[in-house]
């Protein structure tokens, strides 16, 4: 039997890329899927036997609206959900990255704040960080900063929340999404979002608190973040986001 048929768990940002990707192998596996998104009505046409919530972070009060429709205990509360705008600091849009800060950082604090009620003892708090909030690169400010503070976060409640809750971190490095669709650059390693979805699925299977891949470039990142930021600026000189 699957690791998690019959277990309900919430994902939040499961109309597209990873989320919607684990959405899809969660349901074949035979999870009971709670699913949250802007686009609800996607959700319902892809997702006609799981429940369906709406949910935008950009609204203080859309994610304690979906709590309260929530039925405990979970075993899974699962944020994919993100904003991404890379742009050049003198660039960026005002309105566009408040909004991303407002998803990314504080949509993202509100999930960490509301939902571990929600959650059986031992039920798993799953916030998603990006390799990108390993260390500070060209290009990549806004979500770049928004991506530490969540890898920061989780960090946090790694401990604070133990043992009643099992925090976990996931960093993916390059995904083929909608958001990476934007980028103008070479993306090393990039994966499909369903095997970032398997990566992750397993990932949840074992005790390890960061869930990162693919592990030739996030090993590559780690490294260079724990390096004399001389030589990690020598290197990230060369880089562009």
């Amino acid at each position: 039997m699957s690791f998690f048929a019959g277990k309900r768990i919430w994902i939040i940002g499961a109309s597209a890329g990873i989320g919607e990707a684990m959405a899809r192998a969660l349901q074949a596996q035979g999870a009971q899927l709670i699913l949250s998104a802007r686009s609800a009505d996607v959700l319902r046409q892809n997702f006609p036997d799981a429940q369906v919530l709406p949910l935008d972070l950009l609204d203080p009060a859309s994610l304690p609206a979906a709590c309260a429709q929530v039925t405990a205990p979970l075993d899974a509360v699962i944020c994919t959900a993100a904003l991404y705008d890379p742009a050049p600091v003198a660039q960026l849009d005002p309105d566009r990255t408040a909004d991303l800060v407002r998803v990314n950082v504080l949509g993202t604090l509100d999930v960490a704040r509301l939902c571990p009620p929600l959650l059986r003892d031992g039920g798993q708090l799953v916030l998603f960080g990006s390799v990108a909030g390993y260390l500070g690169l060209p290009n990549g400010q806004a979500y770049s900063m928004t991506k530490a503070a969540v890898n920061n976060l989780a960090e946090t409640l790694r401990v604070e929340l133990a043992p009643r809750v099992d925090v976990r971190l996931v960093c993916p490095g390059f995904v083929a999404t909608r958001m990476t669709a934007r980028n103008d650059f070479p993306m090393p390693g990039i994966i499909t979002p369903e095997k970032a979805a398997q990566l992750t699925l397993r990932g949840l299977q074992s005790k390890a608190f960061e869930i990162h891949f693919p592990k030739h470039i996030t090993f590559a990142l780690k490294a260079l973040a724990m390096m004399p930021y001389f030589i990690a600026f020598a290197v990230t000189r060369r880089m562009k986001l």
